[in-house]
């Protein structure tokens, strides 16, 4: 999948591909701002916030480092029939905003094509599930105290300016679910100043970050700030424990019973026993293989299935969270994506590679380029929830950021 952001940002801090992320601080300044334009602007931000649904902690302000009570900015709206759902009341709510505080809206790509494709783009560059939050701090105010993240991100500055303060670790790789408590900030700066709109960070998990505009002057004419919060949710030696956990379930020497009343002799055997067949569990099923299964058989994304109700597809587009795996054995290629194992003829290749490239393809135009009938191996990768409909919809994420396969 070609898309701009990815290339920008590895232009902005200087890597050469996804081996750096996690490693340390990094900044850096994209190469222009029109990428910051399509991704979001404060107006569209408030225009997503106003059209949905939304409750507390999804959509949170923060005033002084605190939450602001979601009674202050969210409201029932009850229908006819007296069903009510949690909406935003953005009158409140702008005059929250015009006082001064922090909105934070969590992952916008749920809500917005432009998001969602940039955290597509951006899983199929690093592997791993990517979302996004959006914080749009007004005058000067303060954002989140000192914390740290579990994962690590990258932080685009959209619109206005922000100043950070970044810190190391103070405990190596520490989780959400942890051994210890993680509480204490270190007293080293890594980096702190002001950024400006294109500006990047890389901070890694762990290393302790604060935002803020209370450094801005009461006159400044740009009286707010929008950056955007990339986490990448990177995989660790304890996901692959728990994913052991259940490929055990798989052998009946882990099912059964644990002998509790058994003599000293039995409880040494059985403890022996289970020692070993857990060691060869590890060595049957090494992290490699935890890696590769749970990009092969991730659930599909979210995608307009329409079975032709509208007449057939002009275009589609490969939706699948991570990059499908093409192999070739000759007489026949499969495609392992989302749990699924589909096997096509070999003239299907060349169109099986355009369609599962994430640029969208324009079926009719493909056929005529690769002299193959592009437009029913779309439908099998469509019906298979690999590939799903490019809608002008979907289209508004792509536009001027992916470019066509052909």
């Amino acid at each position: 999948m070609d898309h701009r952001l990815v290339t920008d940002l590895q232009r902005a801090l200087t890597w050469s591909g996804p081996e750096a992320l996690g490693t340390g601080f990094a900044r850096g300044t994209l190469p222009g701002l029109e990428v910051c334009s399509r991704l979001l602007t404060p107006s569209k931000l408030l225009d997503v916030i106003m059209r949905r649904a939304l409750s507390f902690p999804q959509l949170r302000l923060v005033d002084a480092g605190q939450d602001v009570h979601p009674g202050r900015y969210l409201k029932g709206l009850a229908d006819r029939r007296g069903a009510s759902v949690s909406v935003p009341d953005m009158r409140k709510l702008g005059r929250l905003l015009r006082s001064g505080c922090t909105l934070v809206l969590d992952t916008v790509d749920f809500f917005d094509p432009a998001m969602e494709t940039a955290c597509r783009a951006l899983q199929w560059w690093s592997r791993e599930l990517v979302q996004v939050n959006a914080y749009l701090t007004t005058q000067q105010a303060a954002g989140f105290d000192l914390h740290w993240d579990d994962h690590d991100v990258i932080i685009i500055q959209l619109a206005g300016c922000k100043s950070w303060e970044v810190r190391g670790l103070s405990r190596n790789a520490p989780m959400f679910r942890d051994a210890e408590l993680n509480t204490e900030a270190p007293e080293q700066v890594v980096w702190s100043g002001t950024m400006q709109p294109g500006d990047v960070i890389h901070i890694p998990r762990g290393y302790w970050h604060a935002a803020t505009r209370t450094d801005r002057d009461a006159d400044d004419p740009e009286n707010f700030s929008l950056h955007a919060t990339f986490g990448f949710v990177k995989r660790t030696p304890v996901n692959w424990l728990a994913w052991l956990s259940d490929r055990s379930r798989e052998r009946e020497v882990f099912r059964v019973d644990l002998d509790r009343w058994g003599t000293t002799e039995n409880e040494a055997a059985q403890d022996k026993n289970l020692i070993a067949e857990a060691a060869r569990l590890l060595a049957d099923h090494p992290p490699s293989e935890y890696l590769n299964a749970r990009a092969r058989e991730i659930d599909p994304g979210r995608q307009v299935s329409t079975f032709g109700i509208f007449g057939p597809p002009e275009a589609a587009v490969c939706l699948a969270p991570f990059p499908p795996e093409i192999i070739d054995h000759g007489d026949t290629i499969e495609v392992l994506s989302t749990g699924k194992r589909i096997t096509l003829s070999p003239a299907a290749l060349p169109a099986a590679r355009a369609l599962l490239s994430g640029n969208p393809v324009h079926l009719d135009h493909a056929g005529q380029a690769l002299g193959v009938d592009v437009r029913r191996i779309a439908e099998v990768l469509i019906e298979e929830e690999i590939c799903g409909e490019y809608t002008p919809e979907l289209a508004t994420g792509y536009t001027g950021m992916v470019p066509d396969a052909l």
